[in-house]
């Protein structure tokens, strides 16, 4: 069952990103800024129509940054359900930066099992799902990825947008780290494919949407998501804001 979901969300994610590009190499983005001050363009709502279309037709509930919220009370019983972000990294699209991503994962019983990820800017098609390992399928070739190990100097990626003071004290333990600043779930997908050891984020600040599809593909790839007290990331929460949280090829490696 969940092998012909996994190809409903490959197929519409593309699909999702097509739409995307369209906007991106237009002069429309028909910007609008959310309560929190981040910004939503018409390539968001696009995307996320095109998305919500098909999986809705899976009959499984469908939880989307730019979906009207579902409360607690209407989804604390989803055993099994879709979380998505038809844009990751609006902030780069707007800039026209080509780190945004299309995001969707399969949640079964508070954790993510399936997750697909597609870099509309440069075709790049990124999926795992558990028992089935991770790939990556570019200009028409598909291979098999997985973390490395670790490096010397270590290979920190580190939010392009968001990096708070915490975060960057805990870079600052290691001896020469080679950083690189990236934005949006590209950050995790660089450690599932062997070119990054850790991404940390140790203020609460981005939510599960942001993480779900790329955590699935880590953890397909052999790596790990886990927060402050060492547990995997948890999902469905009553507050879907992400705790502080470590992703990384190898957990014994690094302590908080």
């Amino acid at each position: 069952m969940n092998s012909e979901l996994l190809s409903i969300a490959k197929e519409v994610a593309i699909k999702a990103g097509l739409a995307i590009m369209d906007v991106f190499v237009s002069e429309d983005f028909a910007t609008e800024y959310k309560a929190d001050d981040s910004p939503v363009t018409k390539a968001d709502k696009t995307a996320n129509d095109i998305i919500n279309s098909v999986l809705e037709s899976t009959g499984l509930p469908v939880l989307s940054e730019e979906n009207i919220q579902i409360p607690f009370s209407g989804r604390q019983s989803f055993t099994k359900y879709w979380l998505v972000d038809p844009l990751d990294g609006t902030k780069s699209f707007v800039r026209r930066e080509p780190d945004f991503t299309v995001n969707i994962a399969l949640i079964e019983n508070d954790t993510p099992v399936l997750g697909v990820v597609y870099v509309p800017a440069t075709q790049k098609l990124y999926w795992g799902s558990v028992g089935g390992g991770a790939f990556i399928k570019e200009a028409g070739v598909q291979k098999q990825i997985h973390v490395s190990e670790t490096a010397e100097p270590l290979r920190v990626v580190a939010s392009k947008n968001h990096l708070d003071d915490a975060t960057a004290r805990f870079i600052e333990q290691f001896r020469n780290p080679d950083i690189k600043n990236i934005g949006s779930s590209l950050k995790i997908l660089a450690i599932a494919e062997g070119t990054a050891d850790i991404y940390p984020r140790l203020r609460p600040s981005c939510m599960e949407w942001d993480t779900a599809a790329a955590h699935a593909v880590l953890e397909a790839a052999g790596g790990y998501i886990n927060d402050l007290e060492n547990k995997p990331l948890s999902y469905n929460k009553e507050d879907l804001l992400n705790p502080g949280f470590i992703a990384t090829n190898n957990l014994k490696s690094f302590k908080i």
